[in-house]
């Protein structure tokens, strides 16, 4: 596939991506907009290159349409006001509806997004079909204010799962709108296939610009590999640093290095994988002394799981401050 020109409309570089943790007072579970923005340079500060708010890590299903806004935009002024401009904001806008969906992408835009991270639509599955969910997606793209990125997550979405013809398809069609994908089903060989017929952005080229993004740290380096251009890993809320010197290590040709950080990498975040966000939020604040907790319906950990995520995570966390 040549250059579809999806360069010029978006600022993504390769490399670690964040989907970024919402926080909230412990009490009310109001926004915390100052804990927000000070994850949001956390994060810069160790090298990541994009956040991506409101996606799964960031409770979007439990927030309103202001809050949405209102995460994104605090999101972007943080990072402006800390010297971090050249750091991407990402929005999650998944919704039903085409008409949500599109409203849901301009309010991302107007709050500094440079991209919407976009499911396909699920929630009626029985009546769902390849030619609705390509309707949907062209159809938000073409209306959409700022490029869509593919969120290929079955596990969200009803088993949902786009083959990498059918992503292909969706990219000649709208012919740089859709800008990349997120793969959080873990197939590295439909992001192979994706990512050579797109000619996307890697370690080694800028290529046609397009994103290929693995979508769990738990294969940060098999995402270099396989010429894809980073990962949106929610394990690097908690392991910024690791997530980012496996990926460097990679570019440098450091191969053997590379293995043996990605294994520390893997094992400390199948931890939080297996946590989810409580444990994500457990692990940050007993790490980096805030985090809180989920909305409800969502539980709280236990103190003794608590102690078990940071037991878990123990080996992570030493090589993440010795870097």
């Amino acid at each position: 596939m040549a250059s579809n020109g999806s360069s010029s409309q978006h600022s993504l570089r390769h490399g670690i991506y964040a989907p970024t943790m919402t926080f909230f007072d412990t009490q009310t579970e109001d926004l915390d907009i100052p804990t927000i923005k000070k994850h949001a340079v956390r994060l810069a500060e160790a090298g990541l290159v994009g956040l991506v708010t409101m996606g799964s890590n960031g409770e979007a299903v439990h927030l309103t349409r202001d809050e949405k806004t209102a995460v994104t935009r605090a999101t972007r002024e943080a990072l402006d006001e800390a010297g971090y401009k050249d750091v991407a904001v990402l929005a999650g806008t998944s919704e039903n509806s085409i008409r949500l969906a599109i409203e849901s992408c301009k309010d991302a835009a107007s709050a500094g997004a440079v991209a919407a991270l976009m499911l396909p639509p699920s929630y009626y599955r029985a009546q769902s079909s390849d030619a609705l969910i390509y309707g949907f997606y062209t159809t938000v793209a073409e209306a959409s204010p700022i490029p869509i990125v593919i969120y290929n997550y079955p596990g969200a979405v009803s088993g949902v799962d786009l083959d990498s013809d059918f992503m292909i398809r969706l990219v000649e069609a709208t012919k740089g709108k859709i800008c990349g994908a997120k793969f959080t089903d873990a197939n590295t060989g439909k992001l192979t296939r994706v990512a050579y017929a797109t000619d996307a952005q890697s370690i080694k080229s800028l290529g046609s610009g397009w994103m290929a993004f693995g979508g769990i740290a738990d294969f940060t380096l098999q995402t270099a590999a396989s010429g894809g251009s980073g990962i949106i890993a929610g394990g690097a809320n908690v392991l910024p640093k690791l997530c980012v010197k496996v990926w460097n290590l990679w570019q440098e040709g450091k191969y053997d290095e590379a293995i043996e950080m990605q294994k520390m990498l893997s094992k400390g975040d199948w931890v939080l994988t297996k946590s989810a966000i409580a444990g994500t939020k457990a692990a940050i604040e007993m790490e980096y002394g805030y985090g809180g907790f989920p909305r409800r319906p969502l539980q709280r950990l236990s103190e003794e799981q608590r102690k078990q995520v940071q037991d878990g995570i123990a080996q992570a966390m030493k090589v993440e401050r010795s870097l």
